[in-house]
């Protein structure tokens, strides 16, 4: 059975294609209302304060808006609410997992935006995460273990929120140089997009990966250095949780440890990043969770000599070799890994051109 068949099975195609074109549809809208949206929500930003000042993470100089998640948030909400309203018979079987990772990443927006602007401790923080992860076990979207154990229930819940923290988490602390996680996070989504439209299962995290993936191609259009906006803790906490959300969307069931190498895979440049992290700063005889230092794979190529361009294209570039493998161990087709190589390649080429003709650098 071929992609089409499978979304016509879960609802989202239908007679004509037209299940492929609202797919499409909910991508280029959370594209255009991102892009279009951020130039607004800067120029607010700079007028109330809403700025990161430099420090010992972030690579600017100067104080930088950093309310660029929601307008993330913003283009990812408008289009799956919108193909919520024009297809709902047809997504009532798959709204309630939509709507449930919604909730979750609204939550943690919040709480990112009021740590952007404010500050919070990190114990609150990781309440919160801790909280929205349960809030996905308690909508039966977990890492379904299946080791035949009386604590296979408890191990799940632990394994769902240790990898729903986590990679929030990995994917916060990555975020020190303009279009990183931007990038990255396109990267992830076209990937995770690209196999979730083949399995019946799977159709939330295809609707909802589509947003999520047009929504961070339009943040690069205005994030790719020189950036004049990021999405601080609000935008960074968003992706993170949604992509880890959409990975388990499904139930990814978890019979052996090997099994847990294709989401791992997906996600590895973050989670590499921040294992780096944490094992220099223990043997370094720090708190791993220590103020943010200039200690991550970012840095170290900054450090090598590359200019920040080039260190993010080098990363996009190991991001993409990562996924790509990951497609492979899920026993993609070669031309479906054609496909979303060639498109993440020349819609990234495109977004880079773009921005570097605004800013005539």
């Amino acid at each position: 059975m071929n992609i089409y068949n499978y979304l016509k099975v879960m609802g989202i195609a239908s007679p004509g294609g037209s299940g492929w074109l609202a797919v499409v549809f909910t991508f280029l809208l959370a594209w255009v209302v991102t892009w279009r949206l951020i130039p607004a929500v800067r120029k607010f930003a700079l007028r109330v304060g809403w700025a990161d000042q430099p420090n010992a993470r972030r690579l600017n100089q100067e104080p930088l808006p950093n309310a660029g998640g929601l307008a993330i948030y913003a283009g990812v909400v408008a289009a799956l609410v919108l193909a919520s309203l024009l297809r709902p018979i047809e997504l009532q079987n798959v709204l309630a997992q939509v709507l449930t990772v919604l909730l979750g990443g609204s939550i943690l927006v919040l709480v990112g935006f009021i740590d952007d602007q404010f500050g919070l401790p990190p114990s609150v923080r990781l309440l919160v995460q801790v909280l929205t992860a349960l809030l996905l076990v308690g909508n039966d979207i977990r890492l379904e273990v299946t080791f035949g154990t009386p604590v296979d229930s408890l191990l799940s819940i632990f394994l769902t929120i240790l990898w729903v923290v986590g990679i929030t988490n990995a994917i916060n602390l990555m975020d020190g140089m303009d279009g990183l996680v931007g990038g990255v996070s396109f990267i992830t989504a076209m990937s995770l997009l690209a196999v979730s439209a083949q399995f019946p299962n799977r159709a939330a995290a295809t609707l909802v990966l589509a947003a999520l993936g047009g929504g961070s191609l339009g943040f690069l259009r205005h994030n790719f250095h020189p950036s004049h906006i990021i999405m601080g803790d609000a935008g960074a906490y968003f992706f993170g949780y949604v992509l880890a959300a959409t990975t388990i969307l499904g139930k990814l069931q978890i019979s052996t440890l090997v099994a847990l190498i294709p989401p791992v895979l997906f996600l590895l440049l973050p989670v590499l990043d921040t294992t780096q992290v944490i094992i220099r700063r223990l043997m370094a005889g720090k708190n791993p969770m220590s103020t943010p230092g200039k200690d991550h794979l970012h840095h170290r190529l900054l450090a090598w000599g590359l200019s920040q361009r080039c260190a993010t294209l080098t990363l996009w570039s190991i991001a993409l070799v990562c996924n790509l493998a990951a497609m492979k161990v899920q026993g993609m087709s070669v031309p479906v890994i054609s496909v979303t190589t060639i498109g993440v390649v020349l819609l990234l080429g495109f977004t880079v051109w773009q921005r570097m003709r605004a800013v005539k650098v």
